[in-house]
């Protein structure tokens, strides 16, 4: 079975995409298979005809987009000839005329559509396609890091619970897939996701067994601080860390010397070792 919507990420790009281009009406939902999407998310509705309708692929304005794989917009959605009418009930029913359909690709892969539509039937402008657009392009990556949080919680849950008795290569790849959790932290939308990714990390940062609990009270670096010396620690220059975790590298360098203030340490070296016995690192 396919995972549920993400309600919190449709929610944020309708309501940007009626912000940025004056649509009053926006809507979508994700494919629950390969040729079906739920319209599961609705801003600026008066009525609740849309929510839970099931589009087919091919069928109607977002069923061509999702056929389409790209965006597809008529001026009067009722008398149109250029889409099938299966939906035309609940369009009526919200007084639908003028509507764009973007679908939300991610890997080449249709995972979506967003809808933007007037109620009256006039053409819609480049600022609105710009608008419509650029709001699936948020869905879309939002969804690409979910894909990679998964993919890496996924690949690291062996190594943790293998823990200190792992392989000398496994363990370089802990610390690895610890970097680049903690550089994807900030890119989640969904709290309850975030929540998780950052207990991985906890406990990717103490399954080494070296954490010295005095250090560990001792010591309180803030997420960012964290970050930056997980990524020294992967030996990344700042300029590197910076791009890395889309920082400039001079607040990069703010963060370490401030993290090598906390932890004792007088070279990055010593900054990467404190961490570890800190467990504040893999």
């Amino acid at each position: 079975m396919p995972e549920p919507v993400d309600a919190v990420e449709m929610r944020t790009a309708l309501a940007e995409l009626r912000r940025t281009s004056g649509l009053p009406v926006a809507f979508g939902g994700l494919l629950s298979d390969a040729r079906h999407a739920r319209i599961a998310e609705l801003n600026g509705a008066r009525t609740g005809a849309l929510r839970g309708l099931v589009i087919s692929a091919g069928s109607g304005l977002g069923g061509k987009a999702i056929a389409l794989g790209r965006p597809c917009a008529v001026t009067d959605y009722p008398i149109s000839r250029h889409i099938s009418h299966e939906y035309d009930t609940a369009v009526a029913a919200e007084g639908l005329r003028s509507v764009v359909a973007v679908p939300v690709v991610v890997r080449r892969t249709v995972r979506g559509v967003l809808y933007g539509a007037l109620r009256t039937p006039v053409s819609l402008g480049d600022r609105t396609f710009d608008a419509a657009v650029a709001a699936a392009r948020d869905v879309e990556q939002a969804l690409a890091v979910r894909d990679e949080v998964r993919e890496l919680l996924a690949l690291t849950r062996e190594q943790v619970a293998a823990g200190p008795g792992a392989a000398p290569g496994a363990w370089e790849d802990v610390r690895e897939a610890h970097r680049e959790l903690r550089a994807l932290v900030p890119r989640v939308v969904d709290p309850a996701l975030r929540d998780e990714l950052l207990a991985v990390c906890g406990r990717l940062a103490s399954a080494s067994g070296a954490r010295t609990p005095a250090a560990a009270m001792e010591v309180r670096l803030a997420p960012r601080e964290v970050d930056v010396v997980a990524c020294v620690a992967a030996g990344a220059t700042n300029a590197a860390a910076a791009r890395q975790l889309g920082l400039r590298p001079e607040t990069v360098k703010g963060y370490l010397r401030s993290a090598m203030r906390k932890l004792g340490a007088h070279t990055r070296l010593e900054a990467v070792v404190a961490a570890r016995r800190a467990g504040l690192l893999p």
